[in-house]
């Protein structure tokens, strides 16, 4: 009689609520778990992904491009913006939005509306692992999420140890021709140079994707050039990794996006990096 009345009152309990933390240290609670999410950045759609709630994923914006499936989920929105109304007529109960991509009016608007709001905000390699865990939590796929967070953990710290400790190589990672664009420290293209030990020549420089001078690039003379658009690069006597061959491609998503595909786009990267390295001619920085 005890063991039923006891069954019977912990059948009376509310469910405990998933409780995780966001990027930017909120605390979020569901009551269970997010069945209808959407996602306002391409990066966090990925995070979905590999967290294990893909199939709660009902809503993406434009560039949602990875995996295949995400392409073809209904857009409500893109550089321009969201619309509002398309992410309503969604019925989303978790919308995940990029805080340095999504309007704060917007922001706004959907908890104004009562629609739980997950701010990503990744700034370091570790910081998407802990919203992998994060966000399996609030979808319900916790076990998967966190099998997803310690293999991209697992993977960056064997490249580290693989790569870092190696002879350092001069990096000039470029964006674009005309303007020059290049990365600083202060983004994840600049710690995966740093993690595949090389020395990013423009590291320094406080803005993450800051604009560069053909001048002050030729001054840098970096040893190998790494750019993610296959067009020609103009040739100057004066950069040794050009006049030797040392520029490389590399996808551009997988390197710039603070997603789980960063152990994958560092890997490729320290491959590229460690070619040359050998090579006859590269002189130590």
């Amino acid at each position: 009689m005890r063991s039923l009345l006891l069954l019977l009152s912990l059948a009376c309990l509310p469910a405990l609520a998933l409780d995780a933390v966001d990027g930017t240290g909120r605390r979020l609670a569901l009551a269970r778990p997010a069945n209808r999410i959407v996602s306002l950045a391409p990066h966090a759609t990925e995070l979905l992904f590999a967290a294990g709630a893909g199939p709660r994923v009902v809503g993406v914006v434009d560039y949602s491009n990875w995996p295949p499936a995400a392409q073809r989920l209904p857009k409500v929105g893109g550089l321009s913006g969201i619309s509002l109304e398309a992410v309503l007529r969604l019925h989303p109960d978790l919308v995940v939005v990029w805080r340095d991509g999504t309007s704060p009016r917007d922001i706004a608007r959907l908890e104004d509306l009562g629609i739980p709001v997950f701010i990503s905000h990744p700034l370091a390699l570790p910081d998407v692992a802990r919203e992998l865990v994060a966000l399996g939590t609030l979808a319900g796929s916790a076990p998967q999420a966190e099998v997803a967070a310690r293999q991209y953990r697992e993977r960056l710290t064997a490249l580290e140890r693989t790569y870092a400790h190696r002879r350092p190589v001069r990096v000039f990672f470029q964006i674009g021709e005309a303007p020059l664009f290049t990365v600083s420290d202060q983004s994840f293209v600049g710690s995966l140079i740093r993690l595949c030990g090389g020395i990013n020549v423009f590291g320094r420089l406080s803005l993450p994707a800051p604009q560069v001078s053909l001048e002050a690039v030729v001054a840098a003379r970096p040893e190998v050039i790494v750019a993610t658009d296959p067009a020609p690069l103009r040739r100057w006597d004066a950069w040794p990794a050009v006049a030797r061959g040392q520029r490389f491609v590399v996808a551009a998503d997988p390197v710039s996006r603070p997603g789980p595909r960063l152990a994958e786009g560092a890997a490729e990267l320290c491959r590229r990096i460690d070619a040359v390295r050998s090579r006859p001619g590269l002189t130590p920085p």
